[in-house]
């Protein structure tokens, strides 16, 4: 025999699920920070260095102790998305540095800078980055932005599409040196 009643009839239980949380970053979320930065990185960029070249960027960029000067760090600012259902489990960052600048830059008004933006695998395409860029856009208005501005590989054609949708514009690019290894980032920016 079918039922005729819908899934909300015969279970009112349901809820609709939680959507993760935003909050600044502390110190003691240094080792979550590291660890989602290594393997981001990693998955995303890895196959594009020489391995010696991956080992000492993670080993520099993403080692506990240099989350660490970063969250203590005045002139960045370190958002982290937190699980619903596990509110100690990070699935994402997004960093925003104050005082940094690119040529192609100059003349806009008041840039800041949104310096990474790493969402956990998992996690990707279920609108995580969104919120934090959101998350983002809201303190660095708080700080006097008027520019919001990053740097993303030019080969990573799945960032461009979601930095395009949340209405960044391309306006030039800079070399993003890691070891031996030479890349080109695009520099996208908008008007907060």
């Amino acid at each position: 025999m079918h039922s005729t009643t819908s899934p909300s009839e015969s279970s009112p239980s349901l809820e609709k699920p939680q959507k993760p949380t935003i909050r600044l970053a502390t110190p003691t979320d240094a080792s979550q920070i590291a660890s989602l930065g290594r393997t981001v990185f990693s998955k995303a960029f890895g196959y594009s260095l020489p391995p010696s070249d991956l080992q000492i960027y993670l080993q520099t960029s993403y080692s506990v102790a240099s989350i660490q000067a970063d969250l203590t760090n005045p002139l960045m600012t370190v958002l982290v998305a937190i699980s619903p259902s596990a509110p100690d489990q990070i699935l994402g960052f997004a960093q925003l540095t104050e005082g940094t600048m690119e040529p192609c830059i100059e003349g806009k008004e008041d840039p800041i800078e949104l310096q990474r933006l790493y969402v956990g695998l998992e996690w990707k395409g279920m609108g995580l980055g969104r919120l934090l860029v959101e998350g983002i856009e809201e303190v660095a208005r708080e700080k006097g932005g008027k520019t919001l501005w990053l740097g993303v590989w030019e080969e990573n054609f799945s960032a461009h599409k979601v930095y395009e949708k949340l209405g960044f514009r391309n306006t030039g690019h800079h070399d993003f040196v890691m070891g031996s290894c030479v890349q080109r980032d695009w520099i996208m920016w908008k008007s907060l």
